[in-house]
């Protein structure tokens, strides 16, 4: 803007097929990223979805195929994980069904890309630091920071559909605080400003 920074973004695109994805979830306990990654080994720790005061998930996660919490209902969206497939989804195009089964899901909101348009336009949130994954054309798995606080939802939303990452559908993680990101090897990190109850790990599938 007027030939000045104003953000900045991390991004990691990742083909599924080389990588074993995962949610960490401790309701009530939550934990730097950096604990989180000590305790998974993971290659690739992420900030996970909104959370309560109690550091609840507000909204349905599933881990090692055990769910709990309830499913948003008419809005948001779904991450979920199965036998090495990898699928970004909104809630309101496909709503969660109980008698789908998954490995590993979580739910957050909104749909910042759907279809590969604009999926937010609502001016109800000011600009904060931003967390997203989204699928592209090719099945790929990106994850996007925006680490500075320029973006609002709605702008992220415009930005995400309209550059060349190719997004066919993007999901919101929770954002502001809790963005953060760990890259074990190389070395790599956007440090969450807090503690937290969820989380996506990502690590190279073994053989």
């Amino acid at each position: 803007e007027n030939g000045r920074q104003t953000e900045q973004l991390t991004l990691l695109r990742l083909d599924p097929n080389l990588f074993t994805f995962a949610i960490g979830y401790s309701p009530g306990q939550p934990k730097p990223l950096a604990t989180w990654q000590a305790e998974t080994g993971a290659l690739i720790v992420v900030n996970g979805g909104f959370f309560t005061e109690e550091f609840v998930a507000t909204g349905l996660i599933v881990v090692d195929g055990v769910t709990s919490g309830s499913s948003y209902q008419g809005f948001g969206g779904m991450v979920t994980m199965s036998e090495g497939s990898v699928a970004v989804r909104s809630l309101v195009e496909r709503p969660y069904q109980p008698t789908e089964t998954f490995t590993h899901a979580l739910q957050s909101f909104p749909m910042l890309v759907l279809n590969g348009e604009p999926a937010y336009q609502n001016a109800d949130f000011d600009a904060a630091r931003r967390t997203a994954i989204g699928v592209d054309a090719d099945g790929r798995i990106l994850l996007i920071l925006a680490s500075w606080g320029d973006f609002t939802l709605a702008e992220f939303s415009s930005y995400l559909a309209s550059a060349d990452f190719g997004l066919v559908n993007a999901l919101n993680l929770d954002g502001g605080t809790s963005t953060g990101l760990i890259l074990a090897e190389p070395a790599e990190s956007i440090p969450a400003f807090v503690a937290v109850p969820s989380v996506i790990t990502i690590s190279p599938r073994q053989n």
